[in-house]
């Protein structure tokens, strides 16, 4: 007979995070220093940027905390685990993206742009963490975390030595961590996948809460996408404030539009609202860098609206049942394709734009190899990361505890309800 309750992690999860913050704190206290002071010419001042750190912490944190919400019994995790994974991975981040530093300075430097860069690589891990909700414990989440920023890392370093470009955060973030999450979760499958897990629910009150998590996304998405343009350009941070604002408004009305068309008694779907409406802001931020005149946002957003929300209501269950791959979250079409049509767009736009022929055959197979290789990186991390997580040594739950809180938490409200119900 089974146990009733999930394994306990007490041998597993303290003495892994007390291990890493410790070794954290070791490096911090050797290996880094607070950078005091900013040239003014750099545009990264302490009153410039702190805005711009504060809504990218806020879409972190709270956007994607409120945003894996949905589940009926599965908030607490939903939102816990998802700060816990932020912080450990922006920690690791920081010291990853700072060895060059460290090599030719001795010092790791930390400012307000290395933390920000820092949780863009925690947002990808957080992208990821969607594929496996529910389905995955802390134990393995946090290692996850720290072998995909590792990898979120290892292919900009890549990029940069091998093909001597420097790619938006923002493409290599949505792509490389759509992969990575369904990479994983192909290998984690369960067999409790293939009928629908039984506490896999959706309930009225996390659905809004869920649905605020959505909302902090999309108002500080214009924030998010005009930290990765170059400051220095005139300009530059307005239009891409401008074209993300537009695309995500006409994402949010596309994605109601057909939301209503897809479903068979005419209604509005609150989950294709919940990820759909974000569609436009994913696309026009990968392609922010060849978006000069409002249409072009606007037409992206609507594209990318389309292919999430169809993607979100018909592609999710055939990936289950052609590849066996339980996607949670559906980060495929909210991520995934959206980052990859704004890949497309980019690729377009600048060969358009580009008056020499020679060049912009050179700009698309450098634009084009990029996207393969992280596209490839991505894939074998998520592999390697999928085999490693598999081993029963981290204790994962049994079928029938997946996408519940009574394994990980106390005094869960639901259950005491549910028991006195049963009296």
């Amino acid at each position: 007979m089974a146990p009733q309750y999930a394994p306990s992690l007490r041998s597993r999860l303290p003495p892994l995070l007390l291990f890493l913050q410790t070794g954290f704190i070791v490096i911090y206290a050797f290996y880094t220093d607070i950078e005091g002071y900013v040239k003014e010419r750099d545009g990264n001042t302490f009153s410039n940027f702190y805005p711009e750190f504060q809504d990218v912490n806020v879409m972190v944190i709270l956007g994607f905390g409120f945003l894996w919400t949905f589940l009926v019994r599965y908030g607490f995790s939903g939102a816990g685990f998802n700060l816990l994974v932020a912080v450990v991975a922006t920690q690791c981040a920081v010291i990853l993206n700072g060895i060059d530093s460290w090599y030719y300075r001795g010092k790791i430097r930390i400012n307000l742009r290395s933390l920000v860069d820092a949780e863009m690589c925690a947002a990808s891990a957080l992208i990821s963490i969607g594929a496996v909700l529910g389905k995955t414990n802390p134990v393995q989440l946090v290692l996850m975390a720290l072998l995909e920023v590792s990898g979120f890392v290892l292919n900009e370093w890549l990029l940069h030595t091998l093909l001597k470009v420097r790619p938006l955060k923002d493409m290599r973030l949505h792509i490389f961590g759509a992969f990575f999450g369904l990479m994983l979760t192909w290998i984690l499958h369960r067999d409790g996948s293939k009928q629908q897990f039984e506490k896999e629910k959706f309930g009225r009150k996390t659905g809004l809460f869920s649905m605020l998590g959505s909302i902090f996304l999309w108002m500080f998405w214009p924030s998010f996408n005009s930290v990765l343009v170059d400051a220095h350009t005139p300009g530059r941070k307005l239009d891409a404030v401008c074209s993300t604002y537009l695309a995500l408004a006409v994402s949010a009305v596309t994605a109601a539009a057909l939301s209503v068309l897809s479903s068979p008694k005419g209604k509005v779907n609150l989950i294709h609202m919940h990820s759909c409406i974000l569609a436009g802001g994913v696309a026009v931020g990968v392609s922010i860098s060849g978006v000069h005149q409002p249409w072009e946002a606007m037409a992206i957003g609507f594209t990318a609206a389309v292919v999430s929300t169809i993607g979100f209501r018909y592609l999710k269950n055939h990936m289950l049942r052609a590849f066996q791959c339980h996607d949670t979250c559906a980060i495929l079409s909210t991520h995934g394709l959206p980052g990859l049509l704004g890949w497309l767009a980019q690729l377009l736009l600048q060969i358009r734009d580009c008056d020499n022929h020679t060049m912009a055959i050179r700009f698309a197979v450098v634009h084009i190899c990029t996207v393969l290789f992280t596209i490839s990186l991505s894939v074998a991390m998520g592999i390697i990361t999928g085999l490693l997580l598999k081993w029963n040594i981290w204790r994962p739950s049994q079928d029938r505890k997946c996408f519940d809180d009574q394994a990980f938490w106390e005094d869960v409200p639901h259950l005491k309800i549910c028991n006195f119900q049963g009296l």
